[in-house]
């Protein structure tokens, strides 16, 4: 762990502490999210953005509870749940989050190709159905992916200290998404009359033929997409590398609080962007990927088309390849810290696990890429390893977080404990929704 620095004051206080929960944004918006937001906003305009709200609240206070018990307990999430609980509880918890981030990694690495694909559209991406296995390997879209996940493991195992490196790469890659994003908010011009109304909640609404569970669909995605129980849970990791104590609660509360609002400002500018420039000219579900998003949004800005498709793509990219590293992070180490090897990113455990986590996600993409994979069993899997992972995770961190011997100053406040409560029967009634889209798939195949 690295030596804990004393609290500031100020302005300053508010600088020193923004890091860890930065880079728990920086896995949360990824292509995924940007599609959902994208999609709530062509489908329902301003209407919605009180779901965002609720959930960025949310997700603030888990995040901000996880940091707390990263100061608070002696040991990691993972070994204090191996101490109180039993090693198969700890395994359990990081297993499944292993495979939630092993399986959602192929899409980050295709992110990082949309993010490209609209200004190469000319190059040659496919080969014939007919071609050999070296050709359909070693098309651009392959050797990126490839070259790019070399770069991530030659960084994993160069540096000695991974956290201060990865912390500025993702305020910087942060950083560019704001920028992008927020150039597209400013061509959009959207109106504040309509903003200020979409905070007011209203429900969707109905249309013929269209059940109301699935108009909802899109609001689960915003919802769980924003309020991730993975990058919460991985923050209590970050505050103990930082080498944060006691003396420290108030900047883990401020750094929560500034990096979820970022991820959520970010979540908002793409959904008013879309919803000031699509709403009413397509509907929602011809958005298949960020790509889409960037090849609609061109004509619809005149002259400044290029500069939007510029700016949306390069906040694509810094979404994706932000996402494409620290969700292997996360996934490696949690892995490694559940089956007892240990869950500092510096160890040879999580550096492991994180490889493995990268190569998974680099094989699929390929082999995607390569053969024309459909991909819809692998989403299958994802969410079938959400509907499992994150109510065990927001229930491992409630629990903890109500041990009795957490008294005096390591006590969790009560707002923080039902914060968790209520984090919890979230995630147990995403996982029911989500167990019945997977099973109505199934049925489907």
């Amino acid at each position: 762990m690295n030596e804990p620095r004393p609290a500031a004051s100020g302005f300053l206080s508010i600088f020193r502490a923004v890091g860890p929960a930065i880079i728990v944004a920086s896995v949360v918006v990824g292509p995924g999210s940007i599609l959902t937001s994208s999609r709530i906003g062509v489908e329902f305009g301003y209407s919605m953005i009180w779901v965002l709200a609720i959930a960025v609240l949310l997700m603030m206070g888990m995040t901000a509870l996880s940091a707390r018990l990263g100061v608070v307990l002696e040991g990691t999430l993972c070994d204090e749940l191996a101490r109180r609980a039993g090693r198969p509880v700890a395994a359990l918890a990081g297993i499944s989050l292993f495979l939630i981030a092993a399986c959602f990694q192929f899409g980050n690495n295709l992110g990082v190709l949309a993010a490209i694909e609209p200004f190469v559209e000319s190059a040659d991406a496919t080969v014939a159905a007919d071609a050999g296995l070296f050709a359909k390997l070693t098309t651009w879209p392959n050797l990126l992916v490839i070259g790019l996940n070399a770069v991530i493991i030659c960084v994993l195992l160069g540096f000695q200290n991974l956290y201060k490196p990865v912390e500025k790469m993702m305020m910087f890659l942060v950083g560019l998404m704001f920028v992008g994003f927020a150039a597209n908010l400013i061509l959009a011009a959207p109106s504040p009359a309509d903003i200020a109304r979409g905070l007011i909640p209203s429900l969707p609404a109905s249309e013929e033929g269209v059940d109301m569970m699935t108009r909802f669909a899109p609001l689960i995605g915003l919802f769980a997409t924003t309020f991730s129980v993975a990058g919460a849970f991985y923050q209590s990791y970050l505050v103990r590398k930082k080498g944060w104590t006691t003396d420290n609660l108030r900047q883990g509360a401020i750094d929560s609080s500034v990096g979820i609002a970022v991820l959520g400002t970010i979540t908002l500018m793409i959904m008013l962007t879309a919803a000031s420039v699509l709403h009413g000219k397509m509907a929602g579900s011809d958005l298949k990927s960020a790509t889409d998003v960037a090849l609609q949004l061109e004509p619809l800005f005149g002259e400044h088309a290029f500069l939007a498709k510029s700016l949306f793509c390069m906040g694509l990219f810094s979404a994706a390849f932000s996402s494409f590293m620290v969700n292997a992070m996360i996934g490696g180490s949690m892995l490694s810290d559940g089956l007892g090897f240990g869950g500092d990113m510096d160890a040879k455990g999580p550096k492991v696990g994180t490889i493995l986590a990268l190569l998974t996600g680099m094989i699929v993409a390929v082999a995607i890429k390569a053969f024309d994979f459909n991909t819809v069993n692998l989403i299958i899997f994802a969410q079938a390893m959400v509907v499992v992972g994150f109510p065990i995770l927001a229930g491992a961190m409630l629990w903890l977080a109500t041990r009795p011997d957490l008294t005096g100053q390591r006590a969790v406040p009560l707002w923080l404990k039902g914060v968790a409560a209520v984090g919890l029967l979230i995630t147990l009634g995403l996982a029911v929704r989500t167990s019945l889209s997977v099973y109505e798939k199934i049925a489907a195949m």
